[in-house]
């Protein structure tokens, strides 16, 4: 406060240019004495940080705060290891009994049919398998709809209830979904077991929250490689799902240690698939050949046909559950129907196009022409085949059925690479001789083929380095890497500016919101009501595309954590204030000094007007920079003078969207309520005001951020678990 009343009592000496010289700047609306005839122009300033009352939970967030310090014997603790290895080995076990489990449903339900191909089955006469056909798959949505009731069912149950019993039920509920049919695949599936496994495995033996992220990693290593057969793709799979999406967040991951715990736990459970499910790949490698370099361009073009069709792909998803969710509120269609009718419609679909029932990779050997004595689909089949997979998985997954996006990927990916192969062989074959297009040699189209599905697993669920080392781990050809590294790259670029990575705890709320209300204050008429009806927008979010991609490593429990937590409790007590007419420099001053990123602007009677950040001053200042370059001698002259003497109300009202606060909060709000806002308007922070005086403007009393609400949470967290694990050693 020193410094701040030196400001006041000694403003800036440096004149003001008279504006006979030189034309002043433009004026702003807010009240200014910057240019009154009182020889201390800024006498009635107001700037200070404020300390509220402190809530019961400000010891709490300072204890916590202490365990960001990362300490590498957490990772050098021998259970770390031995965790990473169980991780891999109950993985390893639980996906073999998984796919096992598949088999079995699909040989009880089908008698045989899937062996004999889809070919066959095209074949048939109606009359003698339209009833398995159709009714088979809506049995797998029967089954998968009484799971689901289960699953919600124990989701009110407690909390451990919830961690293990749902992640047996969504299991077998993928098994039965699979196994009947229906368009989805397992390794989704098996990356959440071994997610849920890992979770599993660090609540008893680690307990350490450092490791947690790294267990998980672990586990989504060993899911991959196990459902693949591919320990390399796996370990490059946890990286890109899950380290590289949370170490910019949480800097207590190490990433040396990290990939130790991944490669253990990807190799361990690929051991064990080989010997439960044997050595063969996922899927069997035609016959292939590369001609020429010159073949590059037309690997490019694949690359971008498949980052268009896993765009049309993820958006359809995504709008399917959008009208499936309005039907559910708005129309009031019961959840546990929409599973049955999902199954039947796969089942009407599969009369005209069989190939889209999930039989393992079978039907994917078929769209490869790896299968002996089957004759290949002709090319215009195979682009009707990418549009009705598309229908039908996307149906599925918005319907309820369970499963995973991988596998309809790749087999999306195999039709679009072959029949894109296809027309080009015949393209050149049938050109004009004129034109000479026939000396260029290509590739057989199971080359493209093979490219294309590296492209479209790529490019909807955002795995590039995955997809890559998945095809070439699965071909051990070093001549298809130059072409899967063009088209994958151009396929996920296209898709990558469309599609973002939601927080899955995030999107887990909203889709509760039929159960939850968000709590909010009335708008007012400086900030934007939203209101708890809206309906989301229809983005493209990888956590609905595949949720496996989006593990969420805080658990429900933190979600209980924050529908119990009240914003007064979280919020920051002690924040900067400033008026519209102090000056910037002291302004940023007071952010330095109390280590604030903002300050909130109020008016003489301490009512809101807006919220100041450092983003705005630095977007202002390089605004200011370039006015001069642009401008005359003595504009330039004047912006270097009046520098220091700059006001808040002039940066705020230099562009209308700066200093404005859309929403606020209220003390009595929880924390999931404010969290889904701020995610809402994209905030950073949020003014807390105690009520609505003066035009249903307020007194701000706490200023709200995620980093107190992280801290917030996890100080409470840990106090339940300290209080658990008190009266566990007590018991025992």
């Amino acid at each position: 406060m020193a410094l701040a009343s030196a400001l006041r009592l000694f403003p800036s000496s440096t004149p003001h240019l008279s504006p006979l010289l030189c034309k002043s700047p433009p004026p702003f609306p807010f009240n200014s004495n910057r240019f009154s005839s009182s020889p201390f122009p800024i006498l009635n300033q107001r700037s200070s940080f404020v300390t509220a009352a402190l809530p019961d939970s400000a010891d709490e967030q300072t204890v916590v705060s202490s365990d960001s310090v990362v300490s590498e014997d957490d990772f050098n603790d021998p259970r770390v290891i031995v965790s990473a290895c169980l991780v891999g080995v109950f993985t390893g076990i639980a996906v073999v009994l998984f796919n096992n489990g598949v088999h079995e449903i699909r040989d009880f339900f089908w008698d045989g049919i899937p062996y004999r191909g889809a070919s066959w089955l095209r074949e048939e006469p109606l009359d003698s398998v339209w009833v398995r056909v159709i009714f088979v798959p809506a049995c797998g949505g029967l089954f998968v709809s009484v799971l689901n009731a289960a699953r919600n069912a124990v989701s009110e149950a407690s909390y451990s209830a919830k961690a293990a019993l749902g992640s047996v039920l969504k299991a077998l509920a993928a098994c039965v979904t699979l196994g009947t049919g229906n368009s989805l695949g397992p390794e989704g599936p098996s990356v959440e077991i071994g997610s849920s496994i890992a979770k599993e495995i660090h609540s008893l033996l680690d307990k350490n929250p450092q490791t947690k992220l790294s267990l998980l990693a672990a586990g989504s290593a060993a899911g991959i490689s196990s459902g693949f057969n591919a320990a390399v793709a796996g370990c490059f799979f946890a990286v890109e799902s899950v380290l590289w999406p949370s170490s910019p967040a949480d800097s207590s991951v190490s990433l040396t240690n990290t990939t130790s715990m991944v490669i253990l736990s990807a190799v361990i459970a690929s051991v064990i698939s080989e010997v439960g499910l044997g050595s063969e790949p996922a899927f069997k490698v035609p016959e292939y050949d590369f001609r020429s370099p010159g073949e590059l361009p037309l690997y490019l073009l694949l690359g971008l046909l498949c980052g268009l069709v896993s765009l049309t792909f993820s958006k359809l998803t995504s709008y399917l559950l959008g009208v499936v969710d309005n039907l559910n509120k708005d129309v009031g269609i019961p959840k546990p129907v929409f599973p049955i009718v999902g199954g039947l419609t796969v089942g009407v679909i599969a009369l005209a196009y069989p190939e889209i029932l999930y039989w393992g990779f079978d039907n994917v050997d078929l769209l490869l022409e790896s299968r002996p004595f089957v004759k290949g689909l002709s090319g215009d089949l195979l682009f009707q085949l990418v549009a009705v997979k598309i229908i039908a998985t996307s149906l599925c997954r918005a319907f309820g059925l369970v499963g995973g996006y991988y596998a309809p990927s790749l087999f999306i990916g195999a039709a679009t690479g072959m029949a894109y192969g296809k027309f080009i062989s015949f393209a050149i074959a049938q050109s004009d001789p004129a034109i000479h297009l026939s000396i260029l040699e290509v590739a057989s189209p199971q080359a493209y083929g093979l490219v294309g599905m590296a492209a479209m697993l790529a490019g909807v669920c955002q795995v590039p380095l995955t997809a890559v080392l998945l095809l070439f781990e699965l071909t051990q050809d070093y001549r298809i890497v130059l072409p899967l590294l063009g088209a994958v790259g151009l396929s996920s670029w296209i898709t990558s500016g469309q599609m973002k990575r939601k927080d899955v705890k995030g999107t887990k709320a909203l889709e509760d919101g039929n159960r939850y209300t968000i709590q909010q204050p009335e708008a007012s008429d400086n900030t934007t009501s939203l209101s708890s009806a809206e309906a989301p927008p229809y983005f493209n979010n990888l956590c609905e595309v595949e949720s496996s991609l989006c593990i969420d490593d805080s658990s429900i429990r933190t979600k209980d954590l924050e529908k119990r937590i009240f914003v007064k409790e979280a919020m920051r007590t002690r924040y900067v204030t400033v008026m519209t007419s102090t000056l910037l420099t002291e302004a940023v001053t007071l952010m330095l000094t109390e280590k604030q990123s903002c300050a909130i602007i109020v008016d003489n009677d301490n009512l809101l007007l807006g919220l100041l950040t450092l983003t705005d001053i630095h977007e202002f200042s390089k605004f200011a920079k370039g006015k001069s370059l642009d401008s005359k001698v003595c504009w330039k002259i004047e912006i270097h003078l009046s520098q220091l003497v700059l006001l808040v109300s002039e940066i705020c009202s230099s562009d209308g969207a700066k200093c404005k606060v859309p929403w606020t909060a209220t003390p009595t709000m929880d924390i999931l309520s404010a969290e889904m806002i701020m995610n809402k308007y994209d905030l950073s922070h949020v003014p807390v005001i105690s009520e609505r005086v003066k035009d249903c403007r307020g007194q701000p009393i706490g200023l709200l951020d995620r980093e107190c609400i992280s801290l917030t949470c996890r100080a409470l967290a840990t106090r339940e678990s300290l209080d658990f694990d008190t009266v566990t050693a007590i018991v025992e």
